[in-house]
């Protein structure tokens, strides 16, 4: 019997790939329900998260000469109007909504929203108030650790729960924050020691170039894998260039499905496809020449050779030196 296995959660990353604009953000919602993602995720951007002051990440700067404030500004909404839209068209295409937020403020609209799920930014994980109020939420949470060491997650897990989060309602997402990420620093071992060393599910925020993080997180066990996917790589943006495509989007989600399938369980055991093939690739006793009825079976006079259908060869020093039942030509099954 197999064991249980929770079917992976992708998480289409939409994040600001919108470039600001409404009838961008439609798209990405159905172009992540026709490649079949769980859900798709945007990101509640306000500007006063940042002072005039605050410099630009090294991918953003590649971007656009603007300030940090002067960025996030663009991708600004009103977001009463943004979020009935994107939630009304998800509900169309069969796909959940999920958001992110980098306040307090933008954690009141995902209350406010009745989101089940809370993400929690990987530049939060530090930011007690946030963390005290995300907690007070009493959802399930996706905690991303980009920037992260051992004891920032021990905190930020024992601050949600201190103000009413369950610790079983909360899944760590190994994250690497360099847009792209080097595949030296991907370190996706780290999903095997997160999850012995918490006792909680795991999940993957892939930042590298292409699908194979996000599929050797699949294998090693991730129950969520969020990657960003964007319309056109190269729109003006700081994430689109470090995102998929539709093409590649479909195709990773579609290798997930199959390596979900493919995972089976911790069992070893012959499968249904390959019993019919045990005749034809495994081995029996045969005589290699004629034998005659009670001549003794001998290393000279029989043999190991296919079809499996005979007395298998475990049995081969059982048969030695016993009689012959009947005449054996060359090549025949041995029988006892």
């Amino acid at each position: 019997m197999k064991s249980k296995r929770f079917k992976v959660i992708f998480i289409a990353e939409a994040g600001v790939n919108h470039n600001g604009k409404i009838k961008n953000a439609l798209k990405l919602v159905d172009q992540a329900a026709n490649a079949g993602a769980d859900y798709i995720k945007f990101q509640i951007v306000d500007s006063s998260m940042v002072s005039e002051f605050a410099p630009k990440a090294d991918y953003q700067k590649t971007a656009s000469n603007e300030t940090q404030k002067q960025m996030l500004e663009r991708y600004q909404f009103d977001w009463g109007v943004f979020h009935k839209k994107i939630i009304s068209r998800c509900k169309k295409k069969k796909i959940k909504f999920l958001t992110s937020a980098f306040t307090i403020e933008g954690l009141k609209i995902i209350k406010k929203l009745k989101l089940s799920l809370v993400k929690i930014p990987s530049g939060e994980i530090t930011n007690l108030p946030y963390l005290e109020f995300a907690g007070s939420l009493k959802k399930k949470y996706l905690l991303s650790t980009g920037m992260s060491n051992i004891s920032d997650i021990n905190r930020a897990l024992k601050t949600l729960v201190k103000f009413g989060a369950k610790k079983k309602n909360i899944i760590i997402l190994h994250c690497n924050t360099a847009y792209p990420t080097p595949y030296k620093d991907a370190n996706l071992l780290s999903l095997l020691y997160l999850k012995k060393y918490f006792n909680l599910s795991v999940g993957y925020s892939d930042h590298t170039l292409g699908i194979e993080a996000s599929v050797a997180a699949t294998a090693l066990g991730a129950e969520v894998i969020e990657k960003h996917f964007t319309l056109n790589k190269k729109s003006f943006g700081p994430d689109h260039k470090s995102s998929l495509n539709f093409k590649e989007l479909k195709y990773l989600i579609q290798s997930i499905r199959n390596i979900e399938i493919s995972l089976g369980s911790r069992k070893k055991s012959v499968s249904q496809s390959e019993k019919k093939n045990m005749i034809a690739a495994r081995k029996s006793i045969v005589a290699v020449k004629e034998i005659k009825k009670g001549d003794l079976f001998s290393k000279e006079n029989i043999g190991i050779k296919r079809p499996g259908s005979g007395i298998s060869p475990i049995y081969w020093k059982k048969v030695l030196g016993r009689k012959a039942i009947k005449k054996f030509n060359a090549d025949q099954l041995i029988k006892i």
